[in-house]
């Protein structure tokens, strides 16, 4: 059994020792269209790797999350999850979506955003749920990645595997429909117009690629989609199933909005098409959820087992309230105060946003002192939590100068119907300065290789 940090280090050596270049160790991904139009042509030069144990215990934890995150309508609000959905910071227009075309469970097509620090554990910062998930491609970076034959004989050695996650999202969304793996339904690929003007392109390679596994998928947004006949049609086409790309944010875009998304939803009420995922997954994805479970007035509602995951997995969040909170070394005091005194280790979110969007880090050097209070001050009873600040361990990459270099990565970890589902990686080089991760922001991408279980 070997374990993250050591399989790194061995093939770190043999890179050096060979003399390879980062472009050559990228493989052809550059030569891939459904991968550039999204990422560019640039990739870190290597994957991420775990060991056995360490990927088996990190699939529990994010087991144990899912299971718990799903239960806080019952466990918190006797089953309305209108209430829950308000009490993680949704308006009323949106309550309305999440209540319509409601599915029989939470999805478990999930990506775990998380940080390794330096003793090994992972911490999630945010966990997106449902269809409009990015960076389910990973296994294509993964495949390039074993065209060299560095890799390819390092993971031979050491029993490494990679999760084609394209494939995952095709089993889930199959299996999570109402469907069998084997059935042929057509699908509408439906984004939002505004953000579908930059997807398109994306969108409609992930449709041919979805091709491959037998899906038959046409790229739109949710505008060109009609509803008649008691069926949903796109081009003349009837669709069996909507795969939804847009999100419960997009709602608040315009006053028309609701109008364009509502008769599909309807349509998914009445079954006359299946919506994967139904908008109730919107309420669950939100941060405000991580702050549910790491509250100390909820512990008493989990086991002893579940606390011990949702402790490793989870940092210290808190929605901002004037109320007196626990700290993580059981003391208490007045959140205000707390916020403003500690800016440095603490970040203030929206729950709802993704993408970074609207994050305040504390210890952000171009953050004041008086902007970080006007900030939390705001924010205070709105839709916004403090979140402990998690420093990630340090990675090391070739980078395209042949140069050694320490970055900071960002864990893409993506479960599904079958558990884990594969890990999109992204960072950045510390001396960037880059205080969130993501490939908006400058942030290069890779895959994951794990240790497979010990043969019999």
């Amino acid at each position: 059994m070997t374990d993250r940090v050591s399989l790194t280090e061995d093939y770190l050596k043999r890179v050096k020792a060979s003399g390879a270049t980062a472009r050559e160790l990228i493989g052809r991904m550059p030569e891939s269209k459904q991968l550039t139009t999204f990422y560019g042509n640039d990739f870190l030069s290597r994957p991420l790797f775990l060991g056995h144990r360490e990927k088996v215990r990190l699939e529990n934890d994010m087991r144990v999350w899912h299971d718990a995150v799903e239960s806080l309508p019952d466990r918190l609000f006797d089953g309305d999850l209108a209430a829950f959905a308000r009490a993680v910071g949704m308006t009323e227009v949106q309550v309305s979506a999440v209540l319509t075309g409601r599915g029989e469970r939470m999805t478990r097509q999930s990506r775990a955003d998380l940080y390794c620090t330096e003793d090994g554990d992972f911490k999630m910062l945010e966990c997106n749920l449902g269809s409009a998930l990015g960076g389910m491609d990973n296994g294509d970076m993964a495949a390039a990645l074993l065209e060299h034959p560095l890799l390819a004989e390092f993971a031979a050695e050491h029993r490494l595997g990679y999760v084609d996650t394209t494939e995952v999202q095709v089993a889930n969304t199959l299996l999570e429909s109402g469907y069998a793996r084997t059935d042929k339904p057509v699908v509408a690929l439906a984004d939002w117009p505004t953000s579908y003007q930059t997807l398109e392109s994306y969108n409609r390679l992930l449709c041919e690629r979805w091709g491959r596994y037998g899906l038959e998928a046409y790229a739109c947004h949710i505008g060109e989609l009609e509803v008649r006949d008691r069926r949903v049609w796109l081009d003349g086409r009837p669709i069996d199933l909507v795969v939804r790309c847009f999100m419960i944010e997009d709602i608040l875009e315009s006053p028309e909005a609701p109008a364009l998304m509502g008769p599909v939803l309807e349509a998914a009420e009445a079954g006359w098409v299946r919506i994967f995922t139904p908008m109730e997954t919107e309420a669950f994805t939100s941060k405000g959820a991580l702050a549910m479970l790491s509250d100390e007035r909820n512990r008493h509602l989990f086991s002893a087992a579940e606390l011990e995951s949702l402790d490793r997995l989870l940092p210290w969040t808190r929605m901002v309230r004037d109320d007196k909170v626990t700290l993580e070394d059981g003391s208490r005091t007045d959140l205000l105060g707390y916020a403003l005194d500690h800016r440095e280790s603490l970040a203030l979110k929206p729950t709802l946003s993704y993408g970074g969007r609207g994050v305040v880090l504390g210890w952000d050097q171009k953050v004041t002192a008086a902007q970080w209070e006007q900030e939390v001050r705001s924010a205070l009873d709105g839709p916004y939590l403090l979140q402990r600040r998690v420093d990630p361990a340090i990675e090391y990459f070739l980078d395209p100068r042949g140069e050694w270099a320490p970055w900071l990565v960002s864990w893409g970890v993506f479960n599904g119907v079958d558990g884990f589902g594969g890990c999109l990686a992204r960072a950045v080089p510390v001396s960037s300065g880059i205080g969130i991760i993501n490939v908006s922001g400058g942030a290069l991408a890779s895959s994951l290789f794990y240790e497979l279980p010990p043969e019999n």
